[in-house]
């Protein structure tokens, strides 16, 4: 039975991707919640039944009361039948309403449209461009993907449990009010536009403050996570006492925000009880002024008493619902700051897959500044042939690296083109330039995954004896076989843990070395590639990474100019421009900024000042 309600809707059902995803609050969970549509209409009308039969109940109860007043042995014989009716269908009917009604909220819902939001968020955010991933927090961005879907799931489950119940409980109270005396009806109705009113002076503030609360956790999580996550760099600096204090700030922001929504809450409980016990009163103490004038009987007493107080222990949880509601929906328009922001880098509509044959790469007036009016590359012509390798060198700045994130496409290009077979790569879909491209970069992070998954993520299809021998080439398998994580796996079946921090810089240098030559990509970005390894280590991969290079078109970013010596072309870069260009022998014999690398580098590496 859990089984059919559980999979009455599934939340990973195919659904189109938009570049553009609603930014208001409506229109965004309408969007996320249209799967669920049919089962919300089923649960409206459960939760009015729900509310119909526990008012019948109360009005059950005044009528008992009334027929107990007459003769006992005349009861049974009149009233025996529906007695037995009224106790079936409490026994069987209402369980099956209620049941219907909390397996559908409880076991359709909640597992469900929690893990829709989570599903679809994340596949938006992932799709997101690596300079908006640049822009925030890791921490902030996850916790906002973690917390929606939640806040979400809290808001359909009140509106359906109990505001939609509410609603129909206090229509019906009113009918049956009406129903045994018009006049009991008036105190009801101005209780409830008292409760209205404290309702609306709550939801009005309790929503921003939630929001702001929210808000506050988000970036307190994104600061305690970015201090977790660079922990190496704060005790390296014994900086532990400033990162507290950072931290100490968020953590007191974030109280001050809950101390203001708190308030909000003591004022309505306050409120509330002063509002209840005035319906308490007027409502059963006129229905008792009736009975004694003779225009009400005992049962119509006790059904108000009993329907009052039923409203008392009610108004609570309905109100703590209703700001519940609100509250939530304050968490989910918070995270929707992040989950539903439109992609700033996507595919064309006519984009097509690239086609990859000789990789030949143009470069034609390439301009990018990031928005700024100096830095990045400027106004930049250059060719590299079909199995090329070329060596880029130059300052910190010159714009070596950007270069090669706007060959990847990590950013659109601001002007200019670039090309690689002479198709355009902004006209060409970005997974499939990317699957033609292979980088290590200098900081190569690994999945907090095993090693053979990192490795792995070259070529997803890769056998295990594949992985091994990419292992081999790059000098990792005799570290690998040594390695062993706390949960007891070795080998490759080792967790490298966040980033790879478990493993030395040199370490995941190498398994990143093995991905990209499982990957076999026909060009190659090396950045820093060798920058983490010692030169004994450096010496045994070099044979590997000039394999590595054969019938691939290299654009190899080095200090260490040992390792591009003997490239075929050098690119000397400064101020985002192309300033010298050539082979070693060639850039010497000029004397220029090449040559005054070479002649000041200690080590092999260049004096970046």
């Amino acid at each position: 039975m859990f089984r059919l309600f559980e999979n009455l809707v599934d939340p990973f059902v195919d659904y189109s991707d938009t570049d553009i995803p609603p930014n208001k609050l409506y229109p965004f969970l309408k969007d996320y919640c249209r799967p669920f549509f049919g089962v919300f209409g089923v649960l409206s009308v459960l939760s009015c039944l729900v509310a119909g039969i526990e008012i019948g109940l109360i009005y059950f109860i005044g009528l008992l009361v009334d027929v107990m007043q007459g003769d006992p042995k005349l009861v049974w014989s009149q009233y025996g039948a529906t007695l037995i009716i009224v106790g079936l269908l409490i026994l069987f009917i209402r369980p099956i309403v209620f049941g219907a009604h909390v397996a559908l909220l409880n076991n359709t819902m909640m597992p469900n449209l929690g893990t829709l939001i989570r599903w679809r968020a994340h596949r938006h955010v992932l799709r997101q461009s690596v300079g908006w991933f640049e822009n925030d927090f890791a921490g902030r961005i996850a916790n906002r993907v973690m917390q929606t879907p939640p806040a979400a799931n809290e808001v359909v489950f009140h509106l359906f449990d109990a505001l939609s119940y509410a609603i129909a409980y206090v229509l019906g109270s009113a009918i049956l009010l009406w129903t045994a005396d018009p006049q009991l009806t008036l105190p009801l109705l101005i209780w409830l536009a008292g409760y209205i009113f404290l309702m609306r002076w709550v939801v009005l503030r309790v929503g921003p403050a939630s929001e702001a609360s929210s808000d506050a956790r988000s970036k307190l999580n994104g600061r305690i996570v970015d201090g977790y996550t660079n922990i190496q760099t704060v005790k390296m600096f014994a900086d532990e006492t400033d990162e507290l204090d950072y931290a100490r700030d968020a953590i007191s922001f974030t109280r001050e925000t809950v101390k203001k929504e708190m308030r909000i809450y003591t004022a309505m409980d306050a409120f509330l009880v002063t509002l209840n016990g005035l319906l308490i009163v007027s409502v059963i103490g006129w229905a008792i002024y009736l009975w004694t004038i003779g225009s009400a009987s005992v049962g119509v007493v006790a059904a108000a008493a009993a329907l009052v107080m039923r409203l008392n222990a009610m108004t609570g949880w309905i109100m703590w619902a209703v700001t519940s509601f609100f509250r939530e929906l304050g968490v989910v328009s918070e995270g929707m700051r992040t989950i539903a922001q439109p992609l700033n880098l996507v595919d064309t509509a006519d984009a097509k897959p690239l086609t990859v044959r000789n990789a030949e790469i143009h470069f034609t007036n390439l301009s990018h500044h990031y928005g700024k009016l100096s830095g990045g590359l400027d106004q930049m012509n250059l060719t590299i042939r079909s199995g090329e390798k070329v060596g880029l060198v130059g300052r910190s700045g010159a714009g070596k690296t950007t270069l090669l994130k706007l060959l990847l496409r990590f950013y659109d290009i601001e002007s200019g083109k670039i090309e690689i077979d002479g198709q355009d790569i902004s006209r060409a879909t970005q997974d499939s330039l990317r699957r033609h491209i292979g980088m290590v970069q200098q900081d190569s992070s690994l999945l907090h995954r095993s090693v053979r998954d990192n490795i792995r993520y070259g070529s997803k299809g890769a056998s295990d004896a594949e992985v091994i021998a990419a292992a081999q080439k790059a000098q990792a398998h005799e570290f690998i076989m040594g390695l062993q994580d706390p949960s007891g796996r070795s080998g490759y079946d080792a967790e490298v843990g966040e980033r790879g921090v478990k493993l030395s810089g040199g370490q995941r240098q190498r398994i990143a070395l093995a991905r990209v030559i499982l990957k076999d990509a026909p060009v190659l970005l090396l950045d820093e590639a060798t920058s983490a390894l010692d030169s004994e280590v450096e010496a045994a991969i070099q044979d590997t990474l000039y394999k590595m290079m054969s019938g691939k078109t290299v654009i190899a970013i080095a200090h260490r100019l040992s390792t591009i010596a003997h490239m075929d072309r050098i690119l000397v870069m400064d101020d985002g421009k192309i300033i010298e260009d050539g082979t070693h022998n060639a850039l010497i014999a000029k004397g220029g900024l090449y040559a005054g690398f070479w002649a000041r580098q200690s080590g092999g590496f260049i004096n970046v000042d």
